[in-house]
C-alpha cells in the first residue's frame, strides 16, 4: 500500500498544511493546553519547546508492537518534552527534563531517510504533538528524497482535533495512548483533568481518518488506528470505561494492546497507590472486561507473576 502523504504531495495539498501549522506557532493551540504563546519568537507553553526541533533518539526499535516491528525494527524518533505531565513517564528523562539536541528540519528528514534504507518498516515519532509543524515540514524535505514507508503517530491521546485534522493523509498509522478515563487520576498524574473527554474526541478523529488497524501479507502494520492502554494499580486507569468506549464508540475491530508493563517511574514512588506494577488479576480483569465488550485484537491474556 503507497503510503497517504504520497498522493498528498502530488497534489501539492501538503504544502498549504505546512504553512497553517507553522502560522499555529506564533500563538500556539497544537494541543488542547492552547497556551497562546508565540514559539516563533522563542516564548515557551506548557511544552517548554519553541520552534526548534528537540530530537532525543533516532533508531530502529524492536521493542514495539509486532506489527511495527517485523523483521527491520520500528523507526523511531523520540521527540523531547511533552504536551502531558505524567508523574510516573518511563522516559522522563525525555519528557520532563527534555533531554535531547537541536537539530534542522533538514536533519530529521536525512534521519528518516537513513531508518528507511537500514530496513525500518515505518517511521515512528514518539511524543511528536508539540513539534507537529516541524515533523510535517521535515516530512515533506525527506519525500524529496525518496521517503515511501508509513508515518506513525505516536502519542499519548491529548490530542486537539483541529491539528488531527491537519495531519489527515499525512499519518498513516496513528498510536495513541489512552491513559485515564476518570478526572480524579488524570489531574493528579498527568495535570489533565480533561484527558478522557479530549481523548475521546481524538481517537473518533484518528479512527475517521485512518480506519481499523489493516497488515500486509508479511503481518506488518500499513495504515490504522493502533490503540494502547497500560494497566494502572488499583484500577486508576478506570480500564472498564476505556475498553466500553472503544469498543463502542470507535469500533469493535479495534487494535487494543492492553499493556501489564507498568512499573513505578520518575516521582511515582511518592503516591502510595501507584507504588507497585500491576497483579495478574488486575491485567487478566482488563483482557476479560475488553473480551466482554467484543474487544478481540492486539491483546492477549498472561500467565506469570506480575508483582
Amino acid at each position: 500500500m503507497k503510503p497517504c502523504y504520497l498522493h498528498l504531495y502530488e497534489s501539492a495539498e501538503l504544502d498549504r498544511k505546512i504553512e497553517k501549522l507553522s502560522q499555529i506557532l506564533t500563538d500556539c493551540r497544537l494541543c488542547p493546553r492552547e497556551c497562546r504563546v508565540n514559539r516563533a519568537e522563542g516564548e515557551k507553553g506548557y511544552c517548554k519547546s519553541t520552534r526548534e526541533l528537540t530530537v532525543s533518539s533516532i533508531g530502529p526499535h524492536f521493542g514495539e508492537e509486532k506489527e511495527l516491528v517485523g523483521r527491520g525494527g520500528s523507526g523511531t524518533i523520540f521527540l523531547s518534552h511533552c504536551n502531558l505531565g505524567c508523574l510516573y513517564c518511563q522516559n522522563f528523562e525525555i519528557s520532563h527534563l527534555g533531554e535531547g539536541k537541536l537539530i534542522s528540519c533538514e536533519e530529521l528528514a536525512r534521519g528518516m531517510l537513513h531508518l528507511q534504507v537500514t530496513g525500518c518498516h515505518n517511521i515512528n515519532f514518539v511524543t511528536p504533538t508539540h513539534f507537529t509543524p516541524q515533523i510535517v515540514r521535515a516530512v515533506k524535505m525527506a519525500i524529496e528524497k525518496g521517503l515511501k514507508i508509513p508515518i506513525v503517530y505516536n502519542c499519548g491521546g491529548y490530542e486537539k482535533v483541529e491539528t488531527l485534522g491537519l495531519l489527515e493523509s499525512i499519518v498513516d498509522i496513528y498510536m495513541p495512548d489512552v491513559k485515564y478515563s476518570d478526572s480524579a487520576p488524570t489531574r493528579r498524574f498527568s495535570n489533565a483533568p480533561d484527558y478522557f473527554e479530549v481523548c475521546r474526541k481524538a481517537l473518533k478523529e484518528m479512527h475517521r481518518q485512518v480506519g481499523d488497524l489493516r497488515v500486509n501479507e508479511e503481518g506488518i502494520a500499513e495504515r490504522g488506528l493502533l490503540i494502547r492502554h497500560l494497566v494502572l494499580p488499583n484500577n486508576l486507569a478506570g480500564s472498564e470505561a476505556v475498553l466500553r468506549f472503544v469498543a463502542k464508540d470507535v469500533s469493535e475491530e479495534s487494535y487494543v494492546n492492553i499493556m501489564p508493563q507498568y512499573r513505578p517511574m520518575y516521582e511515582a514512588s511518592h503516591y502510595p497507590e501507584m507504588n507497585r506494577g500491576p497483579r495478574l488479576s488486575e491485567f487478566n480483569e482488563a483482557i476479560e472486561i475488553a473480551e466482554g465488550f467484543g474487544l478481540h485484537r492486539g491483546f492477549s491474556r498472561k500467565h506469570l507473576l506480575i508483582l
